[in-house]
């Protein structure tokens, strides 16, 4: 187990305050109310994502995908199946918009802004709590089945050896969608984020 049961809750705390502004920046977006599940965190080595990515996703999956830079650098996704990308975009397009059931130009750039959305949240979310300074690349939508995007996340990249798992769900208008945040960190990286994740949870005082 890469991490203890203490930063597990932690990490999950952080994700959630990121989450939380989320969920408002879509709901501005949208005009509707967004409701994010509690997110459930896990941290694997990079052999293991397949197999851990494989029990709920499968076939084609669209992926935004956004490199960041700094004391913690990787490679950040929000992981959607072709299904549920769909189904996001739909709900949030404007009503009487006509569907097309696939993800076309249009579809592409809702998904590509929402994981924009997403991602910076949670990236900003922990730069500004862990105190590191963090950049970010342009957000690039990708289309691919699972094997052929996972190989090209770390192929002739040998340090990026760990990736951590974000599972939520998107509620807008009584639908839910399953949506994947997963960051690719390298060893550094990784004991990076742990050790500022120990001095951010010493911090912080608990409440009664």
């Amino acid at each position: 187990m890469l991490l203890t049961e203490e930063q597990r809750d932690a990490l999950a705390e952080l994700i959630n305050i990121g989450f939380a502004r989320t969920a408002t920046s879509l709901s501005e977006l949208t005009g509707y109310r967004v409701m994010l599940e509690v997110p459930m965190v896990s941290v694997h080595p990079i052999s293991e994502l397949a197999a851990k990515l494989a029990t709920f996703v499968e076939g084609e999956v669209a992926t935004v995908q956004q490199i960041f830079t700094g004391p913690v650098s990787g490679n950040a996704l929000l992981l959607l199946n072709h299904e549920g990308a769909v189904m996001l975009t739909e709900l949030l397009t404007p009503p009487g918009t006509p569907h097309t059931h696939r993800l076309d130009a249009s579809a592409a750039e809702v998904l590509t802004e929402v994981g924009n959305i997403l991602l910076n949240a949670c990236l900003g979310m922990f730069g500004n709590l862990l105190q590191i300074q963090i950049s970010f690349s342009v957000p690039r939508l990708h289309l691919d089945a699972l094997d052929g995007l996972l190989h090209s996340l770390v192929i002739g990249k040998e340090e990026l050896r760990y990736a951590m798992v974000v599972y939520t769900a998107f509620h807008l208008r009584e639908n839910a969608v399953k949506g994947y945040l997963v960051m690719v960190l390298g060893v550094a990286s990784l004991d990076c984020l742990i050790d500022a994740l120990d001095q951010w949870a010493s911090s912080e005082v608990p409440t009664v």
